[in-house]
């Protein structure tokens, strides 16, 4: 059977996240894992988190799960969800934080006059966190892509976002007073900004379209 693990180390919406891989896979059998062997157990993981980086990172390493998601990361397919796809990243403006270092870059709070005080003209601020809906612009053909249009909408809650070292792991971007990156892949990780299990029947095909992948 499909046995997909979702990290439960504290710091995620995991619930949410069970329910949304549930519709979207029936027949697969949906683990909420606090455990290592668990994760290892596994034939695919979802990593999610949300809170401050320094907070999940610190929970992480609590739990005695973070060698089991490096494990993973590794040897099988992997989804990360907004905070765990930060995660994945070599460091964190959040805390001055260092992250897992999977993939190089930074991660870096929204700045620049889109986010300042209005000035004289009356120019609108930006307020932080980005919450809501945003299109996400496709910039690399991917399996988890495979059904969704361009320009699709996806919900978005966060006041930070990843920043690689790498154009080639980008494979999804958007838009919020600055071009940001939103989705990144390599080889059996694919990782998101945005939340699946709350844009409705477009996060739920991410879903089932990583239940079906084999990188």
């Amino acid at each position: 059977m499909n046995t997909i693990a979702i990290v439960n180390y504290g710091m995620g919406n995991f619930h949410s996240v069970a329910r949304a891989l549930r519709a979207a896979a029936p027949d697969a059998d949906i683990l909420i894992a606090s455990r290592p062997e668990e994760v290892e157990r596994a034939s695919r993981v979802v990593f999610p988190g949300q809170g401050a980086m320094r907070d999940c990172m610190a929970t992480l390493r609590a739990s005695g799960l973070r060698d089991a998601v490096l494990h993973a990361a590794r040897n099988k397919p992997l989804l990360g969800v907004c905070v765990g796809e930060q995660m994945l990243f070599s460091h964190s403006e959040e805390g001055d934080t260092p992250g897992l270092g999977i993939f190089p870059g930074n991660v870096v709070r929204f700045a620049g006059p889109a986010f300042s005080r209005p000035g004289a003209d009356g120019a609108p601020q930006l307020k932080i966190p980005h919450m809501g809906w945003n299109r996400v612009r496709q910039t690399q053909a991917h399996p988890l892509w495979q059904g969704i249009p361009d320009q699709a909408f996806f919900y978005f809650v966060h006041s930070y976002y990843v920043a690689p070292s790498l154009s080639s792991l980008i494979v999804g971007q958007s838009d919020y007073g600055v071009s940001f990156t939103c989705a990144v892949a390599q080889a059996n990780i694919f990782a998101v900004q945005f939340h699946p299990e709350k844009s409705g029947d477009t996060g739920l095909r991410l879903y089932r379209n990583f239940v079906g992948w084999n990188p």
